[in-house]
């Protein structure tokens, strides 16, 4: 299977463009591109800082530990397959620590946002300010 590295993501009227991490995190790259085409609802993150997230529920899946942090930079996405808290998708769009309600986590940065990151702190003030927005992940 060819891996693709590009991914668009559209949410909020905003068209972003991701690197996937295939070489840090293979595994959960493979995991997230199975789910692709990926519709859902951006939230602002409760306890991680200037971050928005996609609460997955009590989905799994297991894709272990790889490329993990709980300090991602401003477009790091991470994937949380599942544990201690629900599986989950971070966006950060400024300073961010991640965690739930259970505490600190460290996620699988899987996608890093290559072009429109100048405008991700919009998207993260508007989803702070006028609620969930739609968000859509595509093979670019």
């Amino acid at each position: 299977m060819r891996r693709v590295r590009s991914l668009r993501m559209a949410a909020g009227g905003f068209t972003f463009i991701a690197r996937m991490e295939e070489d840090a995190a293979p595994r959960t790259c493979d995991a997230f591109r199975a789910m692709l085409p990926f519709r859902d609802h951006l939230i602002h993150a409760r306890w991680s800082g200037e971050a928005m997230w996609i609460p997955m529920g009590d989905r799994r899946i297991d894709v272990g530990s790889e490329n993990a942090t709980s300090h991602p930079a401003p477009g790091q996405m991470l994937f949380y397959p599942g544990g201690v808290s629900e599986m989950e998708i971070l966006v950060p769009y400024g300073s961010a620590l991640f965690a739930s309600k259970v505490g600190q986590l460290a996620g699988n940065h899987f996608a890093t946002i290559v072009d429109g990151l100048d405008q991700l702190p919009e998207l993260g003030r508007r989803t702070l300010w006028s609620g969930a927005q739609d968000i859509a992940f595509e093979l670019e």
